[in-house]
């Protein structure tokens, strides 16, 4: 049994060794334009959804989401977040698309994580993403109402459809499958 303990944490040193040998020696490749393997995005991903769901505080969002606080946190993503995850046109952004991984594109892919871990995210960015900690930029009640607003993008009321439609002459998405199918063939 001894032999097979040995063994076993013999063979995890070796690959742990070698996996950083291959590194520092530049086989690994580094470059920002080329799409993240499926792996690569399925480990990312759960790694930063369990971060977040041990790490941040499954707080309420004290911003009610009317419409002007909604219109509010409208404002605040176009000024700050439009970019890199896209604008209200529903047109996704190039630059974007640059990042590796590349940024989601919030307007045509609205997240479904509660608001908690939404505002987590915002307000501390991602490593690695270039997602930047919004936390010394923004109040923590423009992050709520940023946090509103993409929680409640295909279920807006009235009010902030009607800005938003008036702002860039292009509906909301209601969240309709049809209307995603149709948006993204063009």
């Amino acid at each position: 049994m001894r032999n097979f303990i040995v063994g076993v944490i013999v063979t995890l040193v070796v690959l742990i060794v070698g996996g950083l040998a291959l590194a520092m020696l530049g086989y690994f490749p580094t470059t920002a334009n080329a799409v993240p393997p499926r792996l690569e995005q399925h480990i990312a991903m759960s790694a930063m959804d369990a971060s977040t769901d041990r790490h941040a505080p499954h707080t309420n969002n004290p911003v009610l989401p009317n419409d002007q606080n909604l219109i509010d946190g409208m404002k605040v993503y176009t000024m700050n977040c439009a970019g890199c995850h896209g604008g209200l046109d529903r047109k996704p952004v190039q630059f974007g698309k640059s990042f590796y991984p590349p940024a989601p594109q919030l307007i045509l892919h609205p997240p479904d994580d509660p608001e908690w871990h939404t505002y987590y995210v915002v307000h501390n960015g991602v490593r690695y993403t270039g997602m930047p900690a919004w936390e010394k930029n923004l109040s923590d009640e423009d992050i709520w109402k940023v946090t509103g607003f993409l929680s409640h993008i295909e279920k807006l009321p009235q009010g902030a459809q009607d800005y938003w439609k008036n702002a860039v002459g292009v509906a909301p998405p209601t969240g309709g499958a049809d209307e995603h199918e149709d948006h993204d063939k063009h």
